[in-house]
């Protein structure tokens, strides 16, 4: 292990970063983890503070070097994937202003509004900025006000002093390179939310002035674009020394965190599917094709792996969910013990949880419905419904979720997607796994370690980048730890409450957003 090069792989996920050495082996050694504070405020707004995101950092970086007992001479690079669609703004010396605002916030969705709109509206659009935008960047703005642009417009509107303090807009991902190297870069993958770049050759994504003038985007408030996999600096001498790193490491463009988790789920190859259960969740694959479902909210965007496109599309709530039923069903504090006293009531319940269906939607959704006044709940329940039935149901309806998006996914791939790789924080749970495998009616592979999917996948990344691993041979590299069949009786089963789901969305979609429309 001492002679092998180690990379320094950073996940910024939105309950904190996760910090990991990972070999060319794929090992993941000397995890740690960090939490943060999640800021949620009047009007949709979610907010997390910058410097908070580098302490935590530097804390977990130190423990986890520490504790992998490699030297820091065979730590070549350090590579950094975060939460997807963030804005942090920069002032000229490169400080944060304020507060980012991530990927929950959704304030800027008036004036995204305005942006997409026009005397002539299809589902909100004016047809020729869309037809702009599909034939540049894949995709249009996301009419959630959740995307970057919306960040962008909402602090152009409502905090005019922190839009004209700005030299530049980044991601979370780009802002912690920054931090990194003193460079203001993003990489192809992670500023396609911004809905600014021609992204019609993978591999030279760039602005294009008919978007920077549709959104009256300055190109100078933009960082300058490189390649996922590009070396775009070496450590500063703070950093390598807050870290405990030597100052020769080098810092790999790296990707946002729905990428990572495509490579640390070793589904490289195209087509080959993985499903994400962590704070939202997704299901997405490696594509070498541009392609868009803008009635579903999935478009194929530039992806780390060369040449190659990912099928964009995310869920709000998963892990969240059951987080969420954790502190209304127990007294706190609610920690790794409750979760498993959790899995165990929810097993002793017989498929469908006792008829009550849980819909997932706490913050709105974004697919395979675009609707930020969408809301979950339980529906069915009766005097026998206990909270067993209840958990059980959390379960169940992020996995109804789940198939929601699973058939726009695939018909977008154009190809049934079986088996699926299952990473992130909620595939620990064997139950979790087997609940998805029934009611998707697919195989679930579960990836040995799936909560460092993410830090795997962003060392696997900088190793590709470096050449101490070929992209051909990652899918070897990641371990399955077990596998999940459907059970025939449970899928057919499972059709009838599926069917329930999705006619319960049809029934309270208007009513929610009587309930909630700003």
């Amino acid at each position: 292990m001492e002679s092998d090069p180690h990379v320094l792989a950073v996940d910024l996920g939105t309950s904190g970063p996760k910090v990991a050495l990972v070999s060319s082996e794929g090992a993941v050694v000397g995890g740690e983890f960090e939490p943060i504070e999640l800021i949620l405020l009047p009007g949709g707004g979610a907010e997390q503070d910058p410097e908070q995101w580098w302490r935590a950092i530097v804390t977990a970086s130190r423990r986890a070097i520490a504790n992998a007992g490699v030297p820091p001479g065979s730590i070549t690079a350090v590579s950094v994937t975060a939460q997807w669609s963030g804005t942090v703004a920069i002032d000229a010396t490169g400080r944060h202003i304020g507060n980012a605002i991530i990927w929950m916030d959704s304030r800027g969705q008036p004036f995204v509004a305005d942006l997409v709109g026009g005397p002539v509206r299809v589902r909100g659009y004016d047809p020729r900025k869309l037809r702009t935008w599909i034939r540049l960047t894949g995709g249009a703005p996301s009419g959630s006000g959740k995307d970057p642009i919306a960040h962008i417009l909402y602090l152009r509107h409502q905090h005019p002093d922190v839009y004209q303090q700005a030299a530049v807009f980044l991601e979370p991902k780009d802002y912690l390179n920054l931090r990194l190297t003193g460079e203001t870069v993003a990489s192809f993958d992670s500023i396609a939310l911004h809905w600014l770049t021609d992204n019609r050759d993978p591999n030279a994504v760039d602005y294009h002035e008919d978007l920077l003038e549709l959104a009256a985007i300055e190109r100078d408030r933009l960082p300058r674009l490189t390649p996922a996999t590009e070396i775009i600096g070496t450590v500063t001498a703070q950093a390598a020394s807050e870290l405990g790193l030597e100052r020769d490491v080098v810092v790999i463009g790296g990707t946002p965190d729905v990428h990572s988790a495509a490579i640390g789920a070793g589904t490289t190859a195209d087509l080959a599917a993985h499903l994400y259960i962590g704070t939202s969740s997704w299901i997405t694959c490696h594509v070498p094709f541009k392609k868009t479902d803008l009635i579903h909210n999935i478009a194929t965007l530039p992806a780390p792996v060369p040449g190659r496109y990912l099928i964009a599309n995310e869920q709000e709530t998963a892990g969240k969910a059951l987080e969420w039923a954790a502190r209304l069903l127990f007294p706190p504090p609610i920690d790794a013990e409750v979760y498993a006293e959790m899995e165990r009531m929810a097993s002793r319940v017989a498929p469908g949880a006792g008829g009550v269906i849980f819909t997932p939607w706490l913050y709105g959704e974004r697919t395979p419905v675009e609707d930020a006044t969408l809301r979950g709940g339980f529906f069915n329940q009766s005097l026998e419904t206990g909270r067993a039935e209840l958990i059980r149901a959390v379960f169940e309806g992020v996995a109804l979720n789940a198939r929601w998006l699973l058939q726009h996914v695939e018909k977008l791939a154009g190809t049934r997607l079986d088996p699926i790789a299952a990473v992130g924080g909620g595939a620990r749970s064997q139950l979790w796994a087997q609940i998805h495998a029934d009611i998707l009616g697919r195989t679930i592979r579960l990836a040995e370690d799936p909560v460092m999917a993410n830090v795997r996948g962003a060392g696997l990344l900088a190793h590709a980048a470096i050449g101490t691993v070929a992209w051909n041979d990652i899918p070897h590299l990641v371990p399955v730890s077990s596998i999940h069949v459907p059970d025939p009786a449970n899928t057919q089963r499972y059709e009838r409450t599926y069917d329930a789901f999705r006619r319960i969305h049809r029934a309270t979609r208007r009513i929610t957003r009587d309930l909630n429309r700003p």
